[in-house]
């Protein structure tokens, strides 16, 4: 099968990575510059770097010092517009534009930091303000109204399509009784036959979709790469083609009747806790 064709944002410098969270506790740079450098020579098309609530001018730190070992471009990981600017000043441009990840429509002031350093946001569609209040998208309509506010506040920003990034929010498969998977397929659907989005492009956080699924099979048959294939799959032809994901993972592109592509199907025929149940099988 052949490998899918998609750009990987490494997640490894994660402060909610345990392992990643104390080399941070212990100052342990080299340890950092080491994991830059593995996502990098395995492919990584963006480092992401997340530091979590640390202080800005930790995060301007790491930005330095992992710029020092890899030639790639960094994906600056944080919804504080404070971090957000400490980041961004600190980047090197010299090796294309950073991703910002990520503004919502809970934080559209974070486009003004475009005037400090431009780069590419990563529009986080999950979320919005329905009535005066936050909340989450429930539907994908209301997914898809979430990026039309944002698609028109990166206009005024000045930034183009093909700089923008959407990111519909995905949830872990094994408990997805709220259809989050159908919301988000139907909600890329919508943004990729719209002509105003023209030239965009997707992502999600995929090792979320497999979150705390046993990686095999009793047999020893591997099943978490395969579900995310399977949803890269169907997610590829409406215009993802970004993931948070590890570089480790070997995403592929499935044929039609694949066991995985079939139970990611049923799961969206299904709904509900019909969905769930249906995953449990795919593991006997």
């Amino acid at each position: 099968m052949p490998k899918a064709n998609i750009k990987i944002i490494g997640e490894s410098i994660n402060d909610s990575v345990p392992s990643t969270h104390q080399l941070f506790e212990d100052g342990n740079i080299d340890g950092i510059k080491e994991l830059a450098s593995f996502q990098d020579e395995k492919g990584s098309a963006y480092i992401d770097v997340n530091v979590g609530g640390r202080s800005s001018e930790f995060l301007a730190e790491i930005v330095r010092m992992v710029q020092t070992v890899t030639q790639k471009p960094l994906s600056i990981d944080t919804p504080d517009p404070v971090l957000a600017e400490a980041g961004l000043k600190a980047y090197n441009n010299s090796v294309g534009q950073p991703l910002l990840n990520s503004i919502s429509p809970l934080r559209t002031e974070m486009f003004e930091l475009y005037k400090i350093k431009p780069f590419r946001p990563i529009l986080l569609i999950s979320e919005t303000i329905q009535d005066g209040k936050a909340g989450a998208c429930h539907t994908a309509q209301e997914t898809y109204d979430a990026a039309k506010l944002l698609l028109a506040e990166a206009k005024k920003a000045g930034i183009p399509n093909n700089d923008l990034i959407f990111d519909p929010g995905i949830a872990p498969i094994g408990s997805d009784s709220e259809g989050n998977l159908s919301r988000l397929l139907a909600a890329l659907k919508l943004i990729y036959e719209d002509p105003q989005f023209a030239g965009f492009h997707a992502s999600v956080g995929l090792s979320n979709f497999t979150v705390m699924l046993p990686p095999k099979r009793k047999d020893g048959s591997l099943v978490k790469g395969p579900l995310e294939s399977a949803f890269l799959t169907r997610a590829m032809p409406l215009g993802l083609d970004h993931v948070i994901g590890s570089v480790k993972r070997h995403y592929e592109v499935l044929e039609e009747g694949d066991p995985a592509l079939i139970c990611i199907d049923d799961c969206i025929r299904l709904g509900g806790f019909d969905s769930i149940m249906r995953v449990r099988s795919f593991y006997k």
